[in-house]
């Protein structure tokens, strides 16, 4: 939900978007009768990976293999083959080497607490900024939320309110914080398609795919980051994640 936008954009714009994935996601929980007879969630999860990725135009989808960590405290964590318990420089390597051979030029990341505290999100965090370092890729970009702006839109749709936690509200960042704010509401048909696809993590009875255009627009159609390595609070927001057209279709 936090970069599909600019994925499709980008992807639109000429330049080659290449999708990593750090684990296969077979922590997560569906209900009762959804896979089929000796199905396992992370198949059916590199699956819908494809197909959401298919949608906004991502060239090439890259899985490196740890075990999906779960959430914070869950006996998962521990599991020698998880995400979390990974060795940082080891798996750095294994995305520089992603990086290197893409030439990619811009690199997102999950915000340094991975916006709310996910492990494996914070995991993206450190492996992502150590492998850009290896990799020579300069712009590092920081996907968030925008705190203040998810509170004047609660205000604004007192329903966000009634279906989220209270501690949804501290989600992300202080907007004095943020230096890019992407408008990705031309992209949103193939925004919400790509979470569609996402059918074991999202459902097409739940609450963010049933929000009518209004609203959906106002929550999703623009994506907040943080650019490593730039003082804040800056002068004006940049609108986009590349210095300039795509050279080569490179990302």
């Amino acid at each position: 939900m936090a970069t599909a936008g600019v994925m499709a954009a980008a992807a639109e714009q000429g330049h080659r978007v290449v999708l990593v994935v750090a684990t296969g996601g077979e922590q997560g929980e569906v209900p009762d009768g959804f896979l089929g007879p000796g199905e396992r969630l992370a198949d059916r999860r590199r699956a819908e990976t494809h197909a959401s990725a298919a949608l906004l135009g991502v060239s090439r989808v890259e899985f490196l293999g740890y075990g999906d960590s779960g959430m914070v405290a869950t006996p998962s964590n521990a599991a020698p083959d998880s995400f979390w318990q990974a060795d940082v420089e080891e798996a750095a390597q294994r995305l520089a080497s992603i990086l290197s051979e893409e030439s990619a030029e811009v690199v997102t990341v999950y915000d340094d607490h991975g916006t709310y505290g996910h492990p494996d999100h914070v995991q993206v965090h450190r492996v992502g900024v150590r492998a850009a370092a290896l990799a020579g890729t300069e712009r590092i970009y920081e996907a968030t939320v925008n705190r203040d702006a998810f509170r004047r839109l609660a205000a604004a749709y007192p329903a966000l309110v009634e279906v989220l936690d209270a501690d949804a509200m501290d989600l992300g960042v202080a907007e004095e914080l943020l230096t890019t704010a992407v408008d990705v509401r031309p992209w949103l048909e193939a925004k919400r398609a790509a979470m569609r696809a996402h059918a074991s993590q999202i459902s097409e009875q739940s609450f963010f795919l049933s929000l009518d255009d209004e609203v959906f627009a106002a929550t999703f159609g623009t994506e907040w980051f943080i650019r490593r390595g730039t003082p804040v609070p800056v002068e004006a927001l940049e609108t986009t994640l590349f210095e300039g057209p795509p050279p080569g279709g490179h990302s």
